[in-house]
């Protein structure tokens, strides 16, 4: 499966448009990661456990991203935006999600 942020796929056609294909992972933060990452914040340095955990919960969203393309026919995904956002109380929460055009090249 083809993904691309582009409209379009240079030496591709695109012979059909099936539609817009998602992918969404709600992640929740781990309480001692949240403990580890403030004492990083203090002291200096990367946020490790955030950094694994965020990278996992996007690459879970185009695996189903992926899937739900495959579902519909499609060869490739073009045009896929990513976007990041907290939710939950106290943004305790990270959602992730994918979406572009599924298309039959």
């Amino acid at each position: 499966m083809i993904i691309s942020t582009t409209p379009t796929l240079e030496g591709r056609p695109i012979r059909d448009y099936l539609g817009i294909a998602t992918g969404e992972v709600i992640v929740g933060a781990n309480i001692f990661k949240d403990l580890f990452a403030g004492i990083r914040d203090i002291v200096g340095g990367r946020a490790g456990a955030y950094e694994s955990t965020l990278r996992s919960a996007r690459e879970q969203a185009y695996r189903e991203l992926a899937e739900e393309a495959r579902r519909m026919g499609a060869d490739a995904v073009v045009g896929v935006d990513i976007d990041y956002e907290v939710v939950g109380q106290n943004g305790s929460m990270l959602m992730v999600s994918v979406s572009g055009t599924a298309v039959k090249l």
